[in-house]
């Protein structure tokens, strides 16, 4: 285990092979991919990022930050993240709501996943397996999604850290 201080938001540490987290989230529970997620509850993930569940009105708003974790941030995970996003706008879009697909610097990813659309644990444990490189279930819960609502849109390029529209 090492630690490094990095200015105002350190010290951060490496332990067990993640990226480095913060010395409040070396207790968080490492999420396993067949654990259980509760709601309110926030865990380390086995790519290394940080994954936050909460009640938000409708919707459980998923949170998943990959700061300090490179191998998560490349173009390919990001297209497939944004394709996450996409099959829960989708039942939003059927459910007459809709929200976008958000990313920060492509390091915070933030989504509004409808209560009663896809099970939690099962939108869970498909950007879990982005994490790992496993594109099928992102791909089956999206086939699932323009089964029931239609084709969804699909991003095309944008701008760093902007929504897609």
């Amino acid at each position: 285990m090492t630690s490094e201080d990095r200015g105002a938001a350190g010290p951060y540490t490496e332990y067990d092979n993640l990226p480095a987290l913060h010395a409040r989230e070396k207790d968080l529970p490492l999420l396993h991919p067949y654990g259980t997620v509760e709601v309110g509850g926030r865990y380390v993930t086995p790519g290394g990022g940080r994954l936050t569940v909460r009640k938000d009105g409708k919707h459980l708003q998923i949170t998943l930050d990959h700061l300090g974790c490179p191998a998560q941030l490349t173009p390919e995970k990001t297209a497939l993240f944004e394709r996450l996003g996409l099959a829960a706008e989708g039942h939003c879009l059927h459910a007459g709501c809709r929200h976008h697909v958000a990313a920060a610097g492509e390091v915070l990813r933030s989504f509004a996943l409808r209560t009663g659309s896809i099970e939690l644990i099962t939108f869970v444990r498909a950007a879990l397996a982005i994490e790992l490189g496993d594109e099928r279930p992102v791909d089956r819960l999206l086939k699932d999604t323009e089964a029931l609502a239609g084709p969804v849109r699909r991003t095309g390029p944008k701008e760093h850290g902007s929504t897609a529209d």
